[in-house]
């Protein structure tokens, strides 16, 4: 069963760390490959892949994520490893976001990453003129990823501006959930007017068979549920 016949979501693999993968998921037209640039995560990059290294990735789709770094440390890693879109998984804010747009190339998209507990507060009046994309994870006390699923209704409830990213354990195990929850938004929301249909999907660890690698088959079924 597919996710929706008239509506097929794009894919983002995160925590890459191994240019054999990266080179495989290219080749199955993975729409976003993700780099996390966090030294405290055990996806951390840079300790195995180099900003140069990166540059040479012949894709349009390279997310560098970032977690309460200096702006000036995110614009040379940009433009050193020629990424194109940079994701915000901070406490980052207006002023924060500002400033670093006006260092990025006028090409760079930001993704601002939003944590959802069992609550969701968070005003986007203020994001919205400064970020192109929002990306909706799993709140925890740590940064970064959680593999935990979030109640992804929460989402329905709230009108939301830009095109977003739905994170936090997605797996072939809930895909059935995932399936239903956009099902819903389509039938409610047709014309996507609302954009609370999910632009992408952002898998990460329960596509690994440890972190930083990666389990290929798993994600090649999940793509085929995609279309």
């Amino acid at each position: 069963m597919a996710l929706a016949k008239t509506y097929i979501m794009k894919l983002k693999v995160c925590g890459l760390t191994k240019m054999d993968q990266i080179q495989e998921l290219i080749s199955m037209n993975v729409d976003f490959l993700g780099f996390i640039f966090y030294e405290k995560s055990p996806r951390f990059v840079l300790n195995h892949l180099s900003l140069e290294g990166i540059s040479e990735i012949n894709h349009q789709g390279k997310v560098g994520v970032f977690v309460n770094e200096t702006v000036e440390k995110i614009s040379e890693i940009s433009e050193k490893a020629k990424l194109n879109f940079i994701q915000l998984h901070g406490d980052e804010d207006e002023e924060f976001i500002l400033s670093l747009s006006q260092r990025l190339s006028k090409d760079v998209k930001i993704i601002k990453v939003f944590r959802v507990g069992e609550t969701f507060n968070f005003q986007f009046s203020i994001f919205n003129s400064l970020v192109d994309y929002f990306l909706f994870d799993t709140d925890s006390k740590a940064f970064g990823g959680t593999g935990k699923t979030f109640d992804w209704k929460i989402l329905n409830e709230i009108e939301i501006p830009k095109p977003y990213y739905l994170s936090g354990g997605i797996s072939l195990e809930n895909i059935k959930n995932l399936q239903n929850f956009v099902k819903v938004n389509m039938s409610e929301n047709k014309t996507l007017t609302k954009l609370n249909t999910p632009f992408a999907l952002d898998i990460n660890s329960k596509f690994e068979t440890e972190p930083g690698i990666k389990n290929l088959e798993k994600i090649k079924t999940f793509k085929s549920l995609l279309k």
